[in-house]
């Protein structure tokens, strides 16, 4: 079985989630003997690179995956200044006035803000794609993202071969309801002209149904996972005296990172000694400072910026909670990560995760005050924060990206047995 596999991000070029799931994905098929042809935009002179140790010498590990770089403006956020961390984990807002956050539930930021002139970087990623594409020899393609869903359609319709598009998140999470329209039509039509449509939840699926008219027997769900360690990770405390509670994630309208301060605002009004690292980056972030010091609580959040490999392990590892207070996630793939490294969580309700995990704290996000006491419980009880610590752990192993992978096969197999039946 050969796919040709269409996305945006890879490791180590990642902004976000996608590329931590096409990666653990993508190994997984690897293992199943599925060879792929991963192509991937990439800023460079070059019109084309190949094979897989352009990205990292990690990845020469692949025995069946091509990766084919071509180069590409196509990135899909605004990047914004990494704060400095000045030789520290991250710096706090020092600004501090005592004026209220407004918050309130569905509130967003502009759906317009994308990168550059995207929606032509993406027709110049679908022009490359589909010359590429010509001498290439393929089974099924697979689409991850809106981004790249016009090049799958392009080249569907060129190889005559089916297509399949993989949503990892809609114009509906990352804008709410005031979506950029010609992100959604771009989605929409991508969704109706493949043969199955893989929503990464339930959570997911539900929005498919609901916003873009798909028939339901046309979305299949399969579940994220996240890589496993192995062992139970050490806690390491920042200081002796202080906890720590962490965000890591993009700091956007979707991620919730007003309610996270929100939340921490209370939870300082009854314990002292703790101090919140919003690790990330995001279009939200000098609002996020700005907030955090009009709050009066600068003094109490750190800011460290985007952070990759080992200092996302020392985030999770000095971190006695990990808080994910999402307005809409589609999965989220770091509550799997911070249990797999033995940290206890706490998730919003509005997430593919909480699906399928049962050992961990779940709030819906708007509700900040009970965010708050779930906090200061876990905070408060050692007996409470081992309990999650050990059974989140044993939890996450059982989700394996080869699971995953076993049941994109069986998608494959399928629309390829229906288009071969259909050429007859």
């Amino acid at each position: 079985m050969k796919v040709f596999m269409l996305g945006w991000e890879f490791p180590p070029y990642i902004s976000g989630g996608l590329g931590t799931a096409c990666y653990g994905l993508t190994k997984a098929m690897d293992g199943l003997g599925i060879e792929v042809t991963f192509v991937l935009p990439k800023a460079s002179t070059s019109h084309l690179a190949g094979h897989v140790n352009i990205l990292s010498d990690r990845h020469c590990a692949f025995k069946s995956v091509k990766f084919l770089m071509i180069s590409s403006t196509l990135r899909p956020y605004a990047q914004v200044a990494t704060v400095s961390t000045h030789g520290q984990l991250g710096c706090s807002a020092t600004q501090q006035t005592n004026a209220p956050a407004n918050i309130g539930p569905g509130q967003i930021d502009d759906p317009n803000n994308y990168d550059g002139d995207i929606y032509s970087d993406v027709r110049g990623y679908t022009d490359k794609v589909v010359r590429i594409a010509s001498t290439e020899q393929f089974d099924v393609i697979h689409a991850h993202d809106w981004m790249t869903y016009p090049a799958g359609e392009a080249v569907s319709r060129q190889s005559y071969k089916p297509l399949i598009v993989h949503v990892h998140s809609t114009e509906f999470d990352r804008s709410g309801e005031h979506v950029n329209q010609q992100v959604y039509d771009i989605e929409q039509q991508g969704m109706h002209a493949a043969a199955k449509v893989i929503a990464v939840s339930n959570f997911t699926k539900n929005t498919i149904l609901k916003h873009y008219g798909v028939p339901s027997e046309k979305v299949e769900v399969v579940h994220n996972a996240a890589e496993h360690n192995g062992n139970e990770s050490q806690h390491i405390p920042l200081d002796e005296t202080d906890k720590i509670v962490l965000f890591l994630g993009r700091i956007t309208m979707q991620k919730g990172p007003e309610y996270f301060l929100a939340a921490a605002k209370k939870v300082l009004e009854k314990i002292n000694n703790v101090k919140f690292i919003m690790a990330g980056n995001g279009d939200m972030m000098h609002r996020t400072i700005e907030l955090a010091a009009r709050m009066g609580i600068g003094h109490k959040v750190l800011f460290t910026g985007f952070l990759r490999g080992e200092d996302v392990d020392r985030a999770y590892q000095m971190a006695d909670l990990y808080v994910m207070p999402s307005v809409s996630e589609p999965f989220g793939i770091a509550p799997l990560e911070a249990m797999n490294r033995n940290v206890p969580v706490l998730i919003s309700k509005q997430s593919g995760v909480a699906e399928i995990v049962s050992h961990a704290l779940k709030v819906d996000f708007w509700d900040i005050n009970e965010m708050a006491n779930k906090m200061i419980a876990v905070l408060k009880r050692p007996s409470l924060q081992k309990t999650l610590s050990r059974n989140g752990f044993h939890e996450a192993n059982k989700f394996n990206w080869e699971d995953s992978a076993m049941k994109v096969k069986k998608i494959y197999e399928e629309v390829i047995a229906k288009a071969q039946s259909e050429e007859k």
